[in-house]
């Protein structure tokens, strides 16, 4: 074991010593280890949005789309754009649409007036 420059004691391995078994043995223990610490910063990232957000992102080659997050996923979230189109998007790949709204502006509000009586 040495330290590293961070401070952390690091385990080296010689991997010349190890026979093609242990190769493999490494290499999915290795490979299992990448996709977790991958879920975790999924599920971190997850954790700044939640269901009903508004959120954009651009595909490649296309305009930006403003969605509504539906659903999380293991690595992804389902959002649903304003046209109904249903995509599965890495959290990393969203950013939170700004509500701007202006109170004195009831054009597009969904309001029905009552008769007093």
């Amino acid at each position: 074991m040495h330290v590293t420059p961070e401070g952390k004691t690091a385990l080296k391995i010689d991997i010349d010593k190890l026979s093609e078994e242990e190769l493999i043995d490494l290499n999915h223990r290795i490979v299992e280890r990448l996709r977790f610490l991958n879920q975790m910063r999924a599920h971190s990232q997850m954790l700044d949005f939640k269901i009903g957000d508004r959120v954009t992102f651009q595909p490649d080659g296309r305009p930006p789309l403003v969605e509504m997050l539906t659903r999380y996923d293991k690595k992804t979230v389902t959002v649903i754009t304003e046209n109904g189109q249903h995509w599965n998007v890495p959290p990393a790949l969203l950013r939170k649409v700004k509500v701007i709204s202006d109170s004195k502006d009831t054009s597009d509000a969904k309001v029905v007036q009552l008769r007093k009586e």
